[in-house]
């Protein structure tokens, strides 16, 4: 039986938190792409954070399995979640960083038609199947409205192709959510499952680096501070954070603040790094994440409609 609760002030706060720290990892990739590639990046903070993971749980005494039919799961997720930032990476190469995490952003529309298939307690209404359908109409519009072709941004057709990697990444974000709530994975603690995703995500993408051309180096401060940012803060404390929030609350109800990520991410990317933003694109964006707040928010609605509409017992007593 699913013991998960739904969100309290805590898990509010938390995910205010991990949103704006969300927004601004693609806005520190982007800003430091010059010193070195986002795939090598993404592998070295992987490999960090997966080695604090790691001294985290033999302090505790309570190290992951490397072995078994866990650790096979755990390696699954891993690769999922190793591709899903691989595309991330190459995303950040053809368009900007408001463009990919609002594409990005849409993975708990995935996650949710994935857990609707496997979980009964989290079945998607006609409501949601609404916001489905009006998220998918945003994503055909900024799509197919053309890309923005002005001096210093990409152009139209590398701006779709990195949009489209962005989207692929979120359905992999969706995938590995719904592998970690459906199996073994689900009962594990945060660490183990975290530990599984991040070192085969910086064995993965610190290999493809090397073997493409991507591992250089240009020493710099402000990568050396992102680094340690994107270890520390990003990879280790805030997917910590967000994989301990699953195993305790309602995923489809955890993504009705994820929506806050993009939003973010367009205001950083438009002020600090110069974004442009195209009409159509911002209208196509409004129905993606109107469409992500119906899906994670029609189970509050559809309740409160319910307690309307029932009569509590004086009044029927009255009548």
């Amino acid at each position: 039986m699913d013991q998960r609760k739904p969100l309290d002030i805590t898990a509010i706060g938390l995910m205010v938190g991990i949103c704006t720290i969300w927004a601004m990892q693609q806005i520190g990739l982007k800003a430091t792409e010059s010193y070195a590639s986002s795939v090598f990046q993404i592998g070295i903070r992987s490999g960090l954070a997966a080695a604090c993971v790691y001294t985290l749980t033999a302090f505790r005494q309570k190290r992951p399995l490397l072995s078994g039919g866990t650790a096979l799961l755990g390696a699954l997720a891993g690769l999922l979640f190793a591709f899903e930032f691989l595309l991330i990476g190459k995303a950040l190469e053809y368009s900007t960083a408001s463009h990919v995490v609002v594409f990005l952003y849409t993975a708990p529309v995935f996650a949710a038609l994935g857990l609707h298939l496997k979980l009964s307690t989290e079945r998607l209404s006609a409501l949601q199947w609404g916001g489905i359908f009006v998220a998918v109409i945003g994503i055909a519009y900024a799509f197919l409205t053309p890309g923005a072709d002005q001096s210093g941004t990409p152009a139209a057709a590398s701006m779709l192709l990195g949009d489209t990697l962005a989207l692929l990444a979120a359905v992999l974000w969706g995938a590995t959510t719904v592998l970690i709530r459906t199996t073994r994975l689900n009962e594990l603690y945060a660490t183990h499952v975290l530990f599984y995703q991040l070192a085969i995500t910086a064995i993965i993408l610190i290999t493809i680096a090397a073997f493409t051309g991507q591992a250089g180096i240009i020493p710099s401060a402000p990568l050396f501070w992102n680094l340690a940012f994107q270890s520390v803060i990003v990879a280790f404390a805030s997917f910590l954070c967000w994989f301990w929030m699953l195993t305790r609350y309602k995923a489809t109800q955890l993504g009705v603040f994820s929506f806050l990520t993009p939003l973010i991410g367009v205001i950083l990317g438009y002020f600090l790094l110069g974004d442009a933003l195209t009409t159509g694109f911002l209208i196509g964006s409004a129905g993606v994440l109107i469409g992500i707040i119906i899906v994670s928010a029609s189970p509050w609605v559809e309740r409160s409609l319910r307690t309307y509409r029932t009569p509590r017992k004086d009044q029927e007593i009255t009548t």
